[in-house]
């Protein structure tokens, strides 16, 4: 069976999806799924606790290995065949989990292992539970993820469901700052698969998500010339104040229509006070819903860096692209409704909602495989010291999962 024979199945059977919602939305649930997704939870928080107390910043390989280690140990006791991809040039993994089954569908997990938190964050704040809500570095984005995925792969295993013809689990090790090899993998394994489904954290008013804002870093470089800045200041020419002059201007260059943002966010100048600086860089986040606005940005900050406050100095200007935006489409809305449907039949309502962040599902999107985001467990306060998961999410995350799985897998 080739890929798009396989995706002409999963477009019909999208085709049916906004039927399927609203005949499922006071449908019984699936009981058996239900009950095991309800008794893994004790089990499944376990697990997040043990990935929590692990450090696995990004190109932290020590702890990236170990969380890399307990999930491919899951995997491999559900059947699944492992393969590691290295991320050179550093030491860490991308993990490639597969399950053969014997249906048609190709369906594409994935999840990332690396936090954005430093090691020692961990011992710090090691995972806990207050209120309902489980603390911890990485809780939510994207360890929650990870076990959503292990333990939707387990329900599917206690029915001995293998409707499917592949399931493909993706743990990116480097998905917070990006890699090449990382990109390549996901791009060339979602062309592989009829649909994926992103396992980055439910959104906190229980939502999945449809669109994405992509990523890009502006970079501003101003030279000048260093002087005494006490003795004869106006010998030289500020790098620092310049840098300064162009963060101001260059950062009104968003557009609130369009959702672009550009934000800058470091800066740096000089080592001595006592000496004018003849060097500054100054770089900003970039974020666009469509990638023509990446197109604008990059002409506006050469076009308006051209307006200088300090004579004589020298500015430059470019932007690196990083993930692209993930639109949102005909399919992603066909994924939507399914969702929501299914999310019915245990009496809950999912969220349609966008997002400022990037993520691996723009790289899935881009290669035109239909793609829907934000499978994991719901969460908050993404990327703080407060990052926090909601325990009673977690049954129904598993729930959902599962039985999106189960219908994509149908055939139809």
């Amino acid at each position: 069976m080739t890929c798009s024979f396989s995706r002409s199945l999963l477009a019909a059977s999208l085709g049916l999806s906004l039927a399927f919602s609203a005949a499922h939305a006071f449908a019984e649930p699936h009981k058996q799924v239900l009950a095991d997704a309800e008794q893994y939870q004790p089990e499944a928080l376990k697990l997040l606790e043990r990935l929590v107390n692990i450090d696995s910043g990004s190109g932290y390989e020590p702890g990236l290995k170990q969380v890399s280690d307990i999930a491919i140990d899951e995997l491999k006791k559900l059947g699944a065949t492992i393969e590691l991809v290295p991320n050179t040039p550093e030491k860490s993994n991308h993990v490639l989990a597969t399950l053969t089954g014997t249906g048609k569908a190709k369906i594409l997990l994935m999840a990332h292992m690396d936090t954005v938190f430093k090691e020692g964050s961990a011992a710090e704040r090691p995972f806990h539970i207050k209120d309902g809500r489980a603390y911890g570095p990485g809780v939510m984005d994207d360890k929650g993820g990870i076990v959503a995925g292990i333990y939707a792969l387990k329900v599917l295993k206690n029915l001995d469901f293998k409707d499917y013809a592949q399931i493909t689990f993706l743990l990116d090790a480097s998905e917070e700052t990006g890699s090449d090899v990382a990109t390549d993998l996901i791009r060339k394994t979602a062309k592989q698969h009829d649909v994926t489904l992103n396992l980055e954290p439910g959104r906190p008013a229980d939502g999945l998500v449809v669109w994405r804002k992509g990523s890009a870093t502006a970079l501003v470089e101003v030279k000048g010339k260093a002087a005494h800045a006490g003795v004869a200041p106006e010998l030289g020419r500020n790098a620092a104040m310049e840098a300064a002059h162009q963060i101001l201007q260059l950062g009104k260059l968003g557009d609130e229509a369009k959702k672009t943002t550009i934000n800058f966010t470091v800066l740096k100048a000089g080592d001595r006070t006592n000496v004018i600086p003849d060097q500054a860089t100054a770089k900003a986040d970039v974020r666009a819903a469509v990638p023509e606005e990446f197109d604008r940005i990059e002409k506006d900050l050469a076009r308006v860096s051209q307006d200088k406050l300090i004579a004589e100095t020298e500015v430059k200007t470019s932007l690196q692209r990083g993930l692209p935006p993930m639109p949102q489409t005909p399919e992603s809305d066909r994924l939507m409704a399914m969702a929501q449907g299914i999310y019915g039949e245990i009496g809950r309502k999912l969220t349609e909602e966008g997002s400022g962040g990037a993520a691996d599902a723009s790289l899935s999107a881009g290669v035109g495989t239909p793609t829907l985001d934000g499978f994991g467990i719901v969460g908050g306060n993404i990327h703080t010291p407060e990052e926090y998961a909601e325990v009673a999410s977690v049954a129904p995350r598993i729930y959902l999962l599962s039985r999106m799985i189960m219908e994509l897998a149908k055939p139809r």
